[in-house]
């Protein structure tokens, strides 16, 4: 990490997504902001009962407003254009690799995304030289940093220009600190009536999302089924927010909408939406993200959010991540259930995780996985519990479904101690069960749970604590709002961090038994 006591307030460049024809080419290089700038107004119920108007001003405002970032444009013109302007650190700064593809600026016709990679290297050079050229920045070569901030298309262009060593220098590389995409289609783009967007669909570039030809562009191997793979730059250092509602996308009259299916923000299904990779042992680790109910863009767009604004800062400038992770030891079945596979027949059964999670101080949940938003973990009574028949089954830790991975901000924090603190709500539904084939429905009711718990969890600042927080937990239905049992803290492999667990219990069948585990680590 730098050593610059500016650290975590790095400037920020922003990559826009993907426009197809010229005209929205045009219309994206007539804003000088690239989209984030765009806020939304949106209807919610008051304290009164009465329906407020509700105003996100946009990523940028709340940006300059909250954190004192400063945009680049003076007088009409950028300043990183200018010999003598003077570039303060914290800065947004938007890369317009469209400006070359526009008849307005450029000659009309779009370079390749492995163009737009080499582009991005230049820019963070450029904007290096100018911010270390500002004595009021106080910032030495070897401490510069930046976030890079990317919507859909512009996470891949982030991805090209970090995993491909033919896209840039190692010196451009090494200065980024994180990457946050809203809706990237990490692993390309499924459509209904196509498993994947062809290769040989060049239209407006369409190509940039087959992924066969992603594999060329991110430096992975040729014939990659999965293009989600980082490599070459630490995926725990990537997030990924993830978009769940495809109603509210209406480019081509909703046609895209119904392609991508329900599982998907309107254009990218969400099991694409996320990346994984190899640390520096060889352990493939997934990348933090979370889950909004938001369209691919629009006006109800998962840029233009609040949900996406609190996910942004907080893994931008956060000093602490909490991970759950539910590990299942023993589901019972129904009584009735129970005794058709006592007597040899063939049950199965599947089960649906919702969970959400709120951040104490803030009106809106950071991340939300629900069935009726297609959204929910889905794991089959196999996969938690495999084996061949016969045999005794074994729970699959493999399989223990990961719940959430939150950033927390003490300098947001509204209390004077200095504790941040967070509530998640967990839901398994009552499952579905086969019997030889045939759904039984006995004493089934539709939206049950076999399940249901809130928990709050709060961290306290300890210098002395492993990793520098102490932690307490508690459950909202025993002790509302006071998160009162102080946790067993167990260190994490190689003083990382910390973990503590929760058991989880439901004796009545159809029953469950676990351990919520939660895992605390520092973040920089």
């Amino acid at each position: 990490m730098p050593a610059s006591n500016l650290h975590p307030y790095h400037p920020i460049i922003y990559v826009r997504g993907f426009a197809a024809t010229s005209g929205e080419i045009d219309d994206a290089v007539s804003d000088p902001y690239m989209g984030f700038n765009l806020g939304s107004t949106r209807a919610r119920r008051g304290w009164t009962g009465e329906t407020q108007r509700y105003f996100f001003e946009s990523p940028l405002v709340r940006l300059m407003g909250e954190y004192q970032y400063d945009d680049l444009f003076d007088d009409g013109l950028e300043k990183l254009d200018g010999a003598d302007a003077q570039i303060p650190y914290r800065c947004v700064v938007i890369y317009r690799y469209y400006d070359e593809a526009s008849e307005v600026f450029g000659s009309g016709n779009t370079p390749p995304i492995e163009h737009f990679a080499r582009g991005l290297g230049a820019l963070i050079l450029k904007l290096k030289q100018k911010v270390v050229a500002n004595p009021a920045n106080g910032v030495a070569a070897a401490d510069f940093r930046v976030h890079l901030v990317a919507h859909s298309m512009g996470g891949l262009i982030c991805r090209a220009f970090l995993q491909n060593s033919g896209f840039g220098t190692a010196e451009a590389r090494k200065a980024v600190d994180k990457l946050f995409t809203y809706a990237t289609p990490h692993n390309g783009i499924d459509m209904r009536i196509v498993r994947n967007v062809p290769g040989w669909l060049t239209f407006g570039d369409v190509d940039n999302f087959n992924r066969e030809r992603m594999a060329g562009y991110l430096g992975l191997p040729k014939g990659s089924d999965d293009v989600s793979v980082v490599q070459g730059f630490p995926p725990q250092r990537i997030f990924n927010l993830v978009g769940t509602n495809p109603k509210d996308y209406k480019v081509l009259a909703g046609a895209s909408s119904w392609a991508a299916g329900d599982a998907s923000d309107g254009l990218v299904r969400i099991a694409n939406a996320t990346t994984h990779g190899p640390d520096a042992n060889g352990k493939d680790l997934f990348s933090p993200r979370a889950f909004v109910h938001r369209s691919h863009s629009g006006y109800y767009g998962i840029v233009n959010s609040e949900e996406g604004y609190q996910n942004l800062t907080r893994f931008l400038f956060g000093k602490l991540r909490v991970d759950g992770v539910l590990d299942i030891d023993d589901i019972t079945l129904p009584t009735e259930v129970q005794k058709e596979l006592d007597a040899g027949k063939e049950v199965k059964a599947s089960y649906q995780f919702e969970v959400a999670v709120s951040i104490r101080g803030s009106q809106w949940q950071i991340t939300r996985r629900e069935v009726r938003e297609n959204s929910a973990i889905f794991r089959s009574y196999d996969q938690l519990f495999p084996s061949a028949p016969g045999n005794k089954r074994a729970p699959d830790r493999g399989q223990s479904p990961h719940l959430f991975s939150v950033f927390l901000d003490p300098d947001k924090s509204v209390k004077a101690s200095g504790s941040v603190s967070f509530a998640f709500e967990l839901r398994i539904l009552v499952p579905d069960y086969r019997v030889d084939g045939v759904l039984f429905l006995e004493r089934h009711y539709e939206g049950g749970y076999i399940l249901h718990r809130q928990i709050l969890v709060e961290a306290f600042p300890d210098a002395n604590a492993i990793g520098g927080w102490t932690l307490k937990y508690g459950l909202q239905e025993t002790n509302p709002g006071k998160p009162g049992i102080a946790a067993a803290n167990t260190p994490l492999p190689g003083g990382s961090g910390v973990s503590f667990d929760i058991p989880i219990e439901q004796k009545v069948r159809p029953g469950v038994k676990g351990t919520l585990r939660i895992e605390a680590r520092p973040w920089s």
